[in-house]
């Protein structure tokens, strides 16, 4: 493969390649081996808002920065409730 930069395309060649790669892995998952990634790829983002919210807060103590988290899942779960976003776009008249 060239290398992405000396070619304009190169880059995007790349991406392609390692999109193609990671898809066909995932097909060849068993249903078990995807809800094991699914769980770890939630337990990577909570921790990953912990940590945000830990250098947001400035703060050391992890207690207080898992309130901040847990108010920033209140809120996402308020707008899934209440349907405050959509997944498609309205149509227009």
């Amino acid at each position: 493969m060239a290398n992405p930069h000396d070619h304009p395309t190169a880059l995007k060649d790349l991406q392609d390649s390692i999109y193609r790669d990671k898809v066909l892995r995932s097909r060849m998952l068993t249903p078990e081996q995807r809800i094991a990634d699914v769980f770890e790829m939630a337990e990577v983002s909570i921790h990953m808002a912990h940590a945000g919210a830990m250098h947001q807060l400035a703060t050391s103590d992890p207690d207080i920065a898992w309130e901040l988290v847990a108010k920033w899942n209140a809120r996402l779960r308020r707008a899934h409730d209440y349907q405050f976003y959509v997944t498609e776009r309205p149509e227009t008249a």
